[in-house]
């Protein structure tokens, strides 16, 4: 039998969770994407759960049987670079490693998805990883360009730069 999935807003306090969640999942994620360059420079900086995401009110977390399984959520505001009126953007979505194909990464795009929508977005714009861009593609985003990321300290990490209508 299926586990139940379920999505909540996310608190404060599943910081160490996420951490933790992260930095197990993206190497094992990623690996078949990227140069171990990247690997030992940018994975350690965005295997990190970010303190304002998480006070948002639009970031959420998946649970299964009560464990944590999943996180991701929107903002208005751009990661990187302008922000525009009427577009969201995808913030930081990550599936457990040991439990991806499950629904989870999609019951995550869904909320996403709706939630902005009802905010008024017209657009959801992301920063998809190599690995995830064909997730991205099967929810409906379509590719805009290449991009490099500065996480700081002079580390940069490819991505590439999808948008979908709402």
């Amino acid at each position: 039998m299926a586990a139940t999935l379920t999505v909540r807003v996310a608190r404060p306090n599943d910081l160490q969770t996420l951490d933790t969640m992260f930095a197990r999942s993206y190497p094992a994620l990623l690996k078949n994407d990227y140069p171990p360059s990247i690997m030992v420079t940018a994975v350690p900086v965005i295997a990190r759960a970010n303190p304002r995401l998480l006070a948002s009110g639009t970031y959420y977390v998946v649970q299964s049987d009560g464990d944590i399984v999943g996180g991701g959520g929107w903002t208005r505001a751009a990661p990187v670079g302008p922000t525009r009126s009427k577009t969201a953007h995808v913030r930081h979505l990550v599936t457990d490693h040991r439990r991806t194909r499950e629904g989870i990464g999609r019951t995550l795009i869904e909320r996403i998805i709706a939630d902005a929508a009802a905010s008024g977005a017209r657009t959801l714009e992301c920063h998809s990883t190599r690995t995830a861009r064909p997730f991205y593609a099967a929810c409906g985003f379509r590719e805009l360009d290449r991009i490099d990321v500065p996480l700081g300290a002079g580390i940069v990490f490819p991505a590439i730069r999808m948008i979908r209508r709402l």
